[in-house]
């Protein structure tokens, strides 16, 4: 890879980051703090949080296998792919390349950011082809993005497609594995020793069970993580996300049991599927929720609105034609959507 001054915005790298409170006294034990402008009532609730989540990630650390050095959180995955932008991206100069169709965010931050966005058609078989993202690159691409397993469509990327494109690719390479706790493929997190310009995210809203609390993980060289914290907000992740957090890791074990009930059902829902007269195909899946062909998506989702019950239809999506994108529910919720599907009207379904 080029190095990582090159790729960086000059102003990034040049700049002075805010100093916070919490930093400034950093190493010494403290009991009384008059140094931040903060209310001295309200415990906990008065004090700014830890600036790095330190705590935090030493759990973290511990658990993904990662060293905490190497370990950025941010406010859900949104925030670090808006980090990679503001942190790589010229406005109005530099691209990036990424695998279509796949998560919306990663196009509407270069957006945001005035940074050209080039997306590369997957296969037939919804796999990437890492020639053709190589071949979409030029001098000024900074970032090639990579969702494995793919949102919307579930499956893996070929593992030997991936290192080809780290490996080759003279800028940085961000895979997301938001849905890797419920897929057996190999992490690419436990791989950024040996790849500098490998970015690997991942989330608690997934398999742990915490959308609600908004935190993201971004696992990357020692050198991108301190680039992340320079540019990010100083109190990015808040007191209570990270006590939440911090409670969840206590939890492994449920989810773990979580994750096989909702593989259990993965392979019941998806066979259920197959069986819909009103279903035309469902795409492999290494996530949490499939990707179906029906023969009328816009149709089907509406009935299912009005229904009380709501799915994903990503019809408009590139190669998605026709698909719905279902997330693995309970049983019960499950069960309360192929009884309503095995009653689609009849005339609806002749019509197809």
């Amino acid at each position: 890879m080029k190095s990582l001054e090159s790729l960086v915005r000059p102003n990034i790298w040049r700049l002075a980051p805010y100093s916070s409170a919490r930093n400034e006294y950093s190493g010494h034990e403290a009991h009384v703090f008059l140094d931040a402008n903060e209310n001295p009532y309200n415990r906990p609730f008065n004090r700014y949080p830890d600036p790095l989540q330190r705590e935090l990630k030493a759990q973290l650390s511990k658990i993904k296998k990662v060293p905490a050095e190497n370990i950025f959180l941010g406010n859900g995955s949104d925030e670090p792919i808006d980090l990679v932008y503001r942190v790589f991206c010229r406005p109005g100069i530099d691209n990036v390349v990424a695998i279509e169709p796949t998560y919306g965010m990663y196009a509407v931050c270069a957006d945001i950011n005035d940074v050209e966005y080039r997306p590369v058609p997957l296969d037939e078989h919804y796999q990437m082809d890492a020639r053709a993202l190589l071949d979409a690159c030029d001098e000024n691409t900074k970032v090639i993005w990579i969702c494995s397993p793919n949102n919307p469509t579930g499956n893996s990327m070929q593992q030997e497609a991936i290192e080809t494109v780290v490996r080759e690719f003279e800028g940085m390479v961000v895979v997301d594995e938001a849905y890797s706790d419920f897929s057996s493929a190999e992490l690419f997190r436990t791989k950024i020793a040996r790849y500098p310009n490998l970015i690997v995210f991942n989330t608690m809203s997934k398999a742990w069970g915490c959308a609600a609390i908004r935190l993201g993980m971004a696992f990357a060289s020692r050198e991108c993580v301190e680039l992340f914290n320079k540019v990010k907000y100083p109190y990015n992740v808040n007191l209570l996300t990270q006590q939440q957090a911090l409670e969840a890791l206590n939890g492994r074990e449920d989810v773990e049991k979580w994750v096989t009930l909702l593989l259990q059902e993965r392979g019941r829902l998806t066979a259920a599927f197959r069986e819909l007269p009103i279903c035309r195909a469902v795409y492999p899946t290494d996530a949490n929720f499939f990707l179906a062909k029906m023969t009328d998506a816009q149709a089907i989702y509406d009935y299912l609105v009005a229904k009380g019950i709501i799915v994903r239809n990503r019809t408009r999506v590139t190669l998605c034609e026709n698909c719905l994108r279902v997330t693995v529910g309970t049983k019960s919720e499950n069960a309360e959507l192929l009884s309503a599907l095995r009653q689609y009207p009849q005339e609806s379904r002749r019509a197809r």
